[in-house]
This record gives structure tokens, C-alpha cells and sequence, in this order.
């Protein structure tokens, strides 16, 4: 189908969206058509000619996430839309139904699974019949957490060593800012769970993006909140992982997608993982952090304080804290026949901006220029069956580590 762009990002003049902006400067293709959107011209402007040469001649779309008709008009004019417009669940379902009627590939930064369910629910059903991939969370959330099962999966096929039954992700390391856009969609999700109890049981189901919610495996409980413990097998200690609530989800939608290929029976966890001397103290601290957050943020006579103390929407670290940035994960994954593969993704940047900005880039270069390579699938998908190996590929060539051993 003609379009006359390949790229539209949409929230171009936000936090994220410039940095987003500026990678795609800098690493897209020459001849890429690509166009900046958002409410304020005059902000676009200023961002094309912060951006230098390389944008001087993208064009500016205004659109608004209330205004349908200017988010179809947006989403016929062009191949991919890339969206940094946050709360998702307060702004982005629109623009996903757009993308979905329309045939056009989308992708975001979304770890809301409230929003990733409201999506599947509204919108999958035409994203098959046009053609159009929508691929959620295409950041921190939750390209790494993908693709390390992913590769995994491909290893115990390639070994022949039969399907996973288990991979336990562990952060071994990760410096960044705290995000001023997830603290706003945490807060926004804990306020819809707290009145709508349908929506508080959906986030607290292991299996809530399921294609197929009847035909997942009953596995027992796999909760994402836990008290802080040692592991006999590693000797290591370890708490929750802020983000697994997410990723979990993510990994095992990404499962039932492929026919759960990865393993019928797979049990998918993350944690943060910590040795050495203190690494009982840190666990207990990074644990009770994570509890008085979330605890905080349920109780509304606090909010006028924690909005003094945490960073607002939009607002996020220096440039130092970017570039000093980085993250270090482990996957540990074991197969029914009893073999075992590591997945390494690592990357220097400050995950949940600098290198967050490459992951959501490089998931729109391959959704508008790698065709051909894509999986041969429509619908409301992840980055590991809506992308997948293109994915891979291109954040080699940035730097990152995305590695598998036996």
C-alpha cells in the first residue's frame, strides 16, 4: 500500500519522544521518510531544528490523542507509527485503533497491562484483517525480557534439547533515572485497580495478555511480589523486579502466540539479583523501596507529597545520568530434557531513556524496512513475535549485548 512516509512518532516533543527523535536522526537510513507529531507546532519546530540537518526536511503532522480524525488521518499517511504519548491507558487507545483499521504497524514504549488488555480486546481482531502489527512495549518494558526468551527458545531448538520448562531473568545490574511518564502510569494503573475490581484481578493474573486465557497451564502461583530470600541453588540473594509485572505478562503472551512453542508447562520469572557480603541488606532494601512505593501511591492523602518528591511526566535524568547509564541481565533458562542456556542482554545508556530511545527506534526502522523479514503475523503482538530476529539483529549493530551460552 502507498503511503508517503515510513515513520511518523507521535509525542516527538516529549521527554522520551526527543530522544527517540534524535536516534532516529542519527541511525536512520538515508531516504527514510520520516515526519514528527504532536499538539504544537511551534515545539516540533523547535525540535527539527534542534534535531540539525538530518530533519530539516521531515514534516510536521500536528494530531491530538482526543481528535480521532486527526489520529486517522495520521495513521493512513504512513507505514509505522511510533507513539510516546503516556499514560497509555489515558491516551493511546485511539491511535492504537487507528493503526489497527488502517493496516499500519505501531509500536510503543507501554509496560500498562491494563492498556495492553484493552488493546488486544479492541483491536486485534482488525490488526489481523489489515495486516497491521501493533507491538506493545518496545523499551525497557519489555524488549529485553522478549528477546532473551527468544533466543533461548532457539537455542533448545537448534540443540534439539526440547522445551523450556523454566527461565528465571535476573538484573544484575542497572543504573538509570527514575521515569517522571512510569511513575504517572503506575499511579494511574493502582487508581483504575483500585475501583474496578475486574481490573484488579486482571493485573494480578500471571496469564492477563492471553490470547486464550482457558488454554494456559495451571501452574500454582507465580507471583511477582515476594519477601526478600536466598536461592539454594545460587547461592544468591534476590528481591522483585519493579518491572515483572509487565514482562511476564509480555513473555508468556508472546508463548501462547507461537502455539507455546517456548513450553507448554513454562514457568517464567524476574527478579533482581545481588551477592557478595551485602547482598542481603541490598535485597531487603531494593524490596521494602518497591512495597513503600507502591503502598504510597495507593494512598491518596499522600499524593500531594510523593508529586513534590518524584519527577513529573515528561521529566526525566541529565544528560550525564543517560550517558553514565547502563543495564545487565541474566536469563536463566532450562529445558525439559535437562539442559541449560544463558542469555546475556546488556547496553550502556540509562535503560529507561538512552538506551530505551534505541530499542523503541530500531523496533520502528524494522517494522518499516525490514518487511521481508518480519514474522508472518498480524495482530496486537510483542516485540518477539512482531519483530523478532530483525530486532535482534539491529541492537547488535547498536552495542548491545544479546548473547546465548551453554
Amino acid at each position: 500500500m502507498a503511503r508517503d512516509l515510513d515513520i511518523v512518532l507521535f509525542g516527538a516533543s516529549g521527554f522520551v519522544g526527543r530522544l527517540t527523535a534524535a536516534h532516529l536522526a542519527a541511525h536512520a537510513p538515508a531516504g527514510t521518510r520520516i515526519a514528527l507529531a504532536g499538539r504544537s507546532r511551534e515545539k516540533l519546530t523547535a525540535l527539527a531544528r534542534d534535531l540539525g540537518p538530518a530533519a530539516a526536511h521531515w514534516p510536521l503532522v500536528v494530531a491530538d490523542a482526543s481528535d480521532e480524525a486527526s489520529l486517522r488521518t495520521l495513521a493512513e499517511s504512513t507505514h509505522v507509527v511510533v507513539s510516546t504519548v503516556g499514560p497509555y491507558l489515558r491516551h493511546g487507545l485511539p491511535l492504537v485503533q487507528a493503526c489497527a483499521r488502517a493496516g499500519t504497524h505501531y509500536a510503543d514504549l507501554t509496560g500498562e497491562v491494563l492498556f495492553a488488555r484493552a488493546s488486544i480486546d479492541t483491536a486485534d481482531e482488525a490488526a489481523r484483517a489489515s495486516g497491521a502489527r501493533i507491538v506493545h512495549s518496545c523499551g525497557f518494558d519489555s524488549v529485553p525480557s522478549d528477546l532473551a526468551v527468544l533466543l533461548a527458545h532457539e537455542w533448545a531448538r537448534a540443540q534439539g534439547a526440547g522445551p523450556l520448562a523454566s527461565a528465571t531473568l535476573e538484573v544484575l545490574s542497572a543504573r538509570g533515572g527514575l521515569s517522571g511518564g512510569t511513575v504517572d502510569s503506575l499511579r494511574l494503573q493502582l487508581d483504575t485497580a483500585r475501583r474496578d475490581p475486574r481490573a484488579r484481578r486482571l493485573v494480578a493474573d500471571p496469564y492477563a495478555l492471553s490470547p486464550d486465557r482457558a488454554g494456559e497451564p495451571d501452574l500454582g502461583p507465580q507471583p511477582d511480589a515476594f519477601g526478600p530470600h536466598r536461592r539454594a541453588a545460587t547461592g544468591d540473594w534476590v528481591a522483585p523486579f519493579v518491572m515483572s509485572s509487565c514482562n511476564t505478562r509480555v513473555v508468556r503472551r508472546s508463548n501462547a502466540l507461537l502455539d507455546h512453542a517456548y513450553g507448554p508447562r513454562l514457568r517464567y520469572a524476574e527478579v533482581v539479583a545481588f551477592s557478595g557480603r551485602t547482598a542481603a541488606l541490598r535485597a531487603s532494601a531494593v524490596t521494602a523501596v518497591l512495597a513503600g512505593l507502591t503502598g504510597l501511591l495507593a494512598v491518596q492523602p499522600l499524593r500531594p507529597l510523593l508529586d513534590r518528591l518524584l519527577p513529573a511526566p515528561g521529566a526525566g535524568p541529565s544528560e550525564r545520568t543517560r550517558r553514565t547509564g547502563h543495564f545487565r541481565l541474566r536469563l536463566d533458562a532450562r529445558t525439559e530434557s535437562g539442559r541449560r542456556a544463558t542469555v546475556t542482554v546488556a547496553a550502556q545508556g540509562d535503560p529507561g531513556y538512552a538506551a530505551t530511545a534505541v530499542m523503541l527506534g530500531q523496533s520502528a526502522l524494522a517494522l518499516a524496512l525490514d518487511g521481508d523479514r518480519l514474522p508472518a503475523r498480524a495482530g496486537v503482538l510483542t516485540p518477539a513475535t512482531g519483530i523478532g530476529a530483525p530486532l535482534v539483529d539491529r541492537l547488535r549493530r547498536e552495542g548491545f549485548t544479546l548473547d546465548v551460552a551453554a
